[in-house]
């Protein structure tokens, strides 16, 4: 049965344990996972929540790998979660969620959330539909969430410049590529190479195919690689946080010396 309860039984606290999909596919998942679990005006009519939490599925264009489905759960009722069932449109099983992988999200002034994510190939003949989440707490309570997914590929950002191996790039630069499609967002991310590839940058959704570098970001005489994130959506009441996403291929620069 499917119910909600004012009292959930909770679990013991498990180990965190962060999630081990590859590094690049989760940068930009603190913006997309900030909803309440309780329904809030937008949310109420939002299929995508549930009492017990927030559940997406994105399709992902990425380099050198084929497309692949990226579902994800995020909940601040983490320690109550017993299983969470991915299924197609149809009702079969498309893949679990293991609970024992996930990222930690503390959003300002809110309760810690667990992200519980996976990666899985595109199967053959996937359809588009309402796929759905199948939540079940440890006390027995069970909640479905559904987001609606065209499978389709968002094409990657290319004509990035500065292009990879450019050198004596201003440190003032502005970073520009060529858009993806119409209405599409994008968020640029910038590592040091020389500081063991620490990612130095993350920056907000934006509108545009071009940031301007925050200044002092980057340092004289430095060497720099950045990459770019799109999507076709952004908090969509159908699509979720997105349907189509991408990945950019890696650009590396160095930095003039003054």
């Amino acid at each position: 049965m499917i119910r909600d309860t004012s009292h959930p039984g909770r679990r013991p606290e498990r180990k965190a344990i962060f999630s081990v999909v590859a590094g690049a596919a989760v940068l930009f998942l603190s913006g997309s996972v900030s909803g309440d679990e309780v329904p809030g005006a937008r949310q109420a009519d939002d299929p995508h929540y549930t009492p017990a939490g927030f559940f997406d599925i994105h399709v992902c264009n990425w380099p050198d790998r084929k497309l692949f489905f990226m579902p994800l759960f995020s909940t601040s009722r983490y320690t109550e979660i017993a299983g969470i069932e991915v299924r197609y449109p149809d009702g079969h099983l498309l893949t679990s969620l293991n609970l024992d992988k996930f990222r930690v999200v503390k959003p300002g002034g809110k309760p810690e959330k667990h992200v519980f994510i996976t990666q899985i190939d595109v199967p053959e003949g996937a359809p588009d539909g309402w796929y759905q989440a199948m939540i079940r707490l440890a006390e027995g309570s069970e909640f479905v969430a559904r987001d609606y997914v065209l499978v389709s590929p968002l094409p990657r950002a290319s004509g990035m410049n500065p292009p990879d191996g450019a050198e004596q790039i201003p440190t003032a630069a502005k970073l520009t590529w060529s858009a993806v499609g119409q209405g599409s967002y994008y968020q640029v991310f910038i590592r040091d190479n020389w500081d063991d590839n620490r990612l130095i940058y993350t920056s907000q959704l934006l509108r545009d195919p071009e940031l301007a570098v925050p200044p002092g970001l980057l340092q004289p005489d430095g060497l720099y690689s950045w990459q770019i994130h799109a999507r076709n959506t952004n908090e969509d009441p159908l699509f979720g946080d997105f349907n189509d996403g991408s990945m950019s291929g890696i650009a590396t620069f160095s930095t003039s010396t003054n």
